[in-house]
């Protein structure tokens, strides 16, 4: 309430309260209405009062960027000029403004989100029957490229899950990969409906990021060949790494009627997989390929500089539970090196790793 005053939001209109949705206990959120007439606001309006306010420049980018967002989905359905009916209430600036201050005051680094559930049926607005979920929801949600989940069992036929408010929030606000923290803290904030199948209650899980390891997503490609020359294998492999695969290696196989081959397989970004399955299909004799979705734990990074008596190199740390666990000189500063000064390689990656555990303090 006291930081919504710094926009000239009177405290008196939000109030929270417990209620039970489904049997799980929630923090209802409410906007009472103001006595005085109803304005009817614009983005610019909503954005001209947060550049006003004394906020930190954090909030007042993340506020605007959502603002900015709904205006982009708003005109892409409904053509530029279009009035913002439910969303030029006052209403929308509390909710936006009033989420990314509660992150901030949280403390909250990073957020993460499941898939929207696209909810089913028609919604009645100030514009009308519109079918669920609503053209703005949709649009804010190809934007970002958010997944979604589609009703099913108990979600079939039970209207709105998400508003444009809320997909704005969620798709500017959060990342829709996977992650891996410490749970420490599960709250729920319920919404305004009660429905008898499902509870309307959106969770809150908040804690740490303990490991530093991530969980990414990466497309395994594969393919067997038997008519290729090692030639073109070792072409095709310089191709696909050249293009982005992230690794791209060849198993000795037996086809049938005994013939020797190859197993190709490639490792890639899941953004990237259409464009390295069709890249082996023009650059191989294969008419198909085969690909599943991997999960991928990864360990934190770091490059760092050494500087030592034969030069300078770069060497990568991989960190596991927040400690160093490796310490890897890069090769082509040390082949660099090497030549230059007529030492051996290994004898290189030998004085760079010492340089580096001695300047982290590892000996």
């Amino acid at each position: 309430r006291r930081e919504l005053g710094e926009i000239g939001i009177q405290g008196g209109l939000i109030t929270a309260e417990s209620v039970t949705r489904s049997n799980i206990k929630a923090t209802k959120v409410s906007v009472r209405k103001s006595s005085k007439p109803k304005k009817q606001y614009t983005i610019e309006d909503f954005i001209s009062i947060i550049d006003d306010s004394n906020y930190s420049s954090r909030v007042k980018r993340k506020s605007c960027e959502i603002l900015t967002n709904i205006e982009i989905a708003e005109r892409n359905v409904h053509g530029k000029g279009h009035q913002l009916h439910e969303l030029g209430d006052i209403d929308t600036l509390i909710d936006v403004v009033g989420v990314v201050l509660g992150f901030e005051f949280l403390g909250l680094e990073k957020i993460y989100s499941s898939p929207l559930p696209t909810g089913s049926g028609f919604v009645m607005t100030e514009e009308g029957m519109l079918p669920v979920p609503v053209p703005a929801v949709l649009a804010l949600i190809s934007m970002k490229n958010a997944p979604v989940v589609t009703p099913s069992g108990p979600y079939i036929g039970i209207g709105e899950l998400v508003t444009p408010t809320g997909a704005a929030l969620v798709t500017t606000l959060a990342s829709f990969k996977p992650t891996n923290f410490a749970i420490q803290q599960v709250s729920y904030g319920a919404g305004s409906k009660d429905f008898e199948s499902v509870p309307n209650v959106v969770g809150l899980w908040m804690g740490n990021e303990e490991n530093q390891e991530v969980i990414s997503q990466v497309v395994l490609i594969e393919t067997n060949l038997d008519d290729m020359t090692p030639e073109m294998l070792g072409y095709l492999q310089e191709t696909l790494l050249t293009a982005g695969a992230l690794d791209v290696w060849f198993t000795p196989i037996q086809m049938k009627k005994n013939r020797p081959a190859v197993a190709l397989s490639v490792i890639c970004k899941s953004d990237i997989s259409d464009f390295m399955a069709k890249l082996v299909l023009k650059n191989s004799s294969t008419l198909g390929v085969r690909f599943q979705l991997l999960n991928r734990y990864e360990a934190k990074r770091e490059i760092i500089g050494v500087d030592t008596f034969i030069g300078e190199a770069r060497v990568k740390l991989k960190y596991v539970d927040g400690q160093i666990s490796g310490v890897s000189p890069e090769f082509e500063d040390c082949r660099v090196i090497a030549e230059n000064n007529d030492v051996p390689l290994h004898e290189v990656y030998r004085i760079i790793e010492a340089e580096a555990r001695k300047k982290l303090g590892m000996d």
